[in-house]
């Protein structure tokens, strides 16, 4: 069976709109046990934005995840083709490390 609550949800102590809500038993039964009566739009309001937050970054993950998989061919065919320039341009570094006069410490 449902219980049927009138719960007001705030947003940041900026404007609160009441809104009718349907539940099944045990999730007010859950509600009234993590929140008290008062306090019951607050904890409503804080889980529904945690949940919306927890889903929008596993979104944004799952589309990373799978632009990275796109573009991994092109990427790692761009990598070979400048990891020569890449590996001259470490040998020049290095080599200019060598050949460069240290100084004597004064005392």
């Amino acid at each position: 069976m449902r219980s049927i609550k009138s719960i007001s949800l705030i947003a940041d102590n900026t404007m609160s709109k009441r809104i009718n809500i349907i539940l099944p038993d045990t999730t007010v039964a859950v509600l009234d046990r993590v929140a008290t009566k008062g306090a019951r739009s607050r904890f409503i309001d804080r889980a529904v934005r945690h949940y919306v937050e927890t889903k929008g970054r596993e979104s944004l993950r799952e589309q990373l995840k799978a632009g990275y998989r796109a573009n991994a061919e092109r990427d790692l065919a761009m990598a070979a083709e400048w990891f020569p320039l890449e590996e001259e341009a470490w040998r020049a570094f290095e080599a200019s490390r060598k050949t460069k006069p240290t100084r004597a410490k004064r005392t």
